[in-house]
């Protein structure tokens, strides 16, 4: 078996309207940063699986996203593996 790290980043989907993000922005002209603008808030996953295969691994990391990190309906994903 070989030992993985996934780092996974789940974001509200663009057609999704992200209230804390939009606070955010809004917040950052009364700090000064007016420049900054569109910000979204998502979260942050970092986990570790043992697989026979990176294959192997990468179909269940995407399994766990679509099963239980993400709600695919509001959200969307994207992760990194590699080895340890």
């Amino acid at each position: 078996m070989i030992k993985f790290k996934a780092e996974i980043d789940v974001m509200p989907k663009k057609e999704i309207l992200d209230p804390q993000g939009k606070a955010v922005t809004g917040s950052m002209k009364n700090i000064g940063l007016g420049e900054i603008q569109n910000v979204r808030i998502g979260k942050h996953i970092s986990l570790e699986i043992e697989a026979g295969t990176e294959d192997l691994a990468r179909q269940k990391v995407d399994e766990a996203c679509k099963n239980l990190l993400a709600n695919l309906i509001m959200e969307s994903y994207s992760f990194e593996l590699k080895a340890v």
